[in-house]
């Protein structure tokens, strides 16, 4: 029998998990929560899915609304096995769901000390099995981690510094900016670098970041210290072992996280979606063979979907490999078409 699973929150990231469970054969969406009957919680019941009011209070807007809720959050909670709450960062639904005695999934918003446990399908799998609380970081952070860990795995890493260029807001935020400027995160390192660290605690890396007036993708400048040498070759032929890590080339016309964007689209992915992180091979430069240097972007609106989907699976112990879990959820969800 599938694993029933409960999405509160169904927005940027909400939406996307919804459906990526769908695709699987060992788990299903069992009701989707919302705060508001907005436009996303009706194209949620057109989907199919039930939808549930957080609280008696948002109950009462549904029904203002004229739309008829299946019941609140915790009527929801009572349907399942785990929650993926993809609310935004300390919305506080601990408590709930530790009453309601179901497992949980949170996303990158919130601090590791929520569950003292950070989820990477690659990384660090079987040290969540069967865990009741678990984080997947953030866009940014899963998109370092895809890089950095097959590096420090197969190679050694003495030390990393992160630039990360990131995008003012989502393409269907109009609420978020800088519009016209460059905006620089004073804090150093930026909290990626600690969050990382959350999956790969002896990794040496510092980051720094910027936004940017785009709402296509993050980029990375990444310089890593090695402790073997290497050549280029050799970094993308250990890249090319780890799913999850597409290669894209600027001398094909890949100049930019826009022609990135146009690939996701002519793949036919949902929602344009790009789950891998896309590194142009052509970038990848080693200087005096332990020095390297290279370029990746993220789709900060669908990477961490498919490590959700095998967070889920690692919580619920529906399969104890890694490997045969990601394969399941790439294939289910197409990844891989890009290598």
């Amino acid at each position: 029998m599938p694993a029933k699973i409960a999405i509160n929150g169904y927005g940027t990231i909400g939406k996307r998990v919804a459906d990526a469970v769908s695709l699987q054969d060992d788990m299903k969406v069992v009701g989707v929560a919302k705060t508001k009957p907005n436009f996303e919680a009706k194209l949620a019941a057109k989907k199919g899915y039930s939808v549930y009011a957080s609280d008696k209070e948002s109950l009462g807007k549904f029904a203002k609304a004229g739309f008829q809720a299946a019941g609140t959050l915790e009527d929801l909670l009572k349907e399942a096995d785990l929650v993926v709450d993809c609310t935004p960062e300390e919305s506080g639904y601990k408590p709930m769901y530790e009453k309601a005695g179901v497992k949980a999934v949170w996303q990158g918003g919130e601090e590791h000390s929520l569950t003292n446990l950070s989820f990477n399908a690659a990384a660090n799998y079987a040290d969540c099995l069967g865990a009741r609380f678990v984080r997947v970081p953030s866009c940014n952070t899963t998109g370092l981690i895809r890089t950095l860990y097959p590096l420090d795995a197969h190679i050694g890493v003495e030390k990393v510094l992160a630039v990360m260029v990131r995008r003012a807001a989502d393409p269907g935020d109009s609420k978020k900016g800088p519009i016209n400027a460059i905006e620089p995160e004073l804090e150093m390192p930026s909290h990626h670098g600690p969050d990382v660290q959350s999956v790969l605690p002896k990794l040496n890396i510092h980051t720094i970041a910027v936004k940017v007036s785009s709402t296509l993708m993050h980029l990375h400048a990444v310089s890593v210290d090695l402790k073997e040498p290497v050549d280029e070759a050799q970094v993308l032929d250990v890249w090319k072992r780890f799913p999850r890590v597409a290669f894209v080339s600027g001398g094909e016309g890949v100049k930019s996280t826009a022609q990135i964007m146009e690939l996701a689209r002519d793949l036919s992915r949902d929602r344009s979606d790009l789950y891998e992180i896309a590194v142009w091979k052509d970038g990848v430069h080693v200087v005096e063979g332990k020095h390297l240097y290279y370029f990746q972007a993220v789709h900060q609106e669908s990477d961490v979907v498919p490590e959700n989907v095998d967070a889920i699976r690692a919580l619920l112990q529906l399969e104890k490999d890694p490997r045969k879990s990601m394969e399941k959820t790439d294939r289910t969800m197409r990844i891989g078409a890009v290598r």
